[in-house]
């Protein structure tokens, strides 16, 4: 009892085999994944539709009850261009100008090469001592400031 293996023909010669790929099920298994990618993603990126300010600096306007917070590179901070020793000393001249009426402003200028961490220090005595209105002074950027006189005439 002997079996063959071969073509259905039985012509051993003529037996040719198709060894591509059939790409068609993978074409369509894509097209469907990137439709449902496509539903899907705006279902999940969903945010609250807010308009954005520009950012554009806004000069500021100095009261003589504003008070002015230093830090430079080396971390020493200055009240009113006058070195404070402590942070401990920085929190009670924050605290006696907490109590005045109206309450001042505080606005710190810090070197661009101080570290972070000085800054913080700051920001925690402020608030510590009670203070609600504290600003960043910061340089204009030239082009922002370009843009907005150009946007004004």
């Amino acid at each position: 009892m002997s079996m063959s293996v071969g073509p259905m023909g039985g012509d051993d010669d003529e037996a040719t085999f198709n060894s591509t790929i059939n790409t068609t099920p993978l074409v369509d298994v894509m097209l469907v994944l990137l439709i449902i990618f496509l539903i899907t993603i705006p279902v999940i990126v969903k945010q609250v539709p807010v308009r954005l300010p520009n950012a554009v600096n806004i000069p500021t306007q100095t009261k003589p009850e504003n008070i002015t917070i230093a830090v430079d590179t080396a971390g020493n901070i200055y009240w009113n261009n006058g070195k404070v020793p402590n942070l401990t000393a920085l929190i009670d001249d924050v605290k006696q100008a907490a109590v005045r009426k109206p309450q001042p402003e505080i606005h710190i200028r810090a070197d661009k090469d101080t570290h972070y961490e000085n800054v913080g220090r700051v920001l925690y005595a402020v608030q510590r001592g009670g203070v609600v209105k504290v600003g960043f002074i910061t340089e204009p950027d030239k082009n922002s400031l370009m843009r907005s006189i150009s946007q004004e005439h």
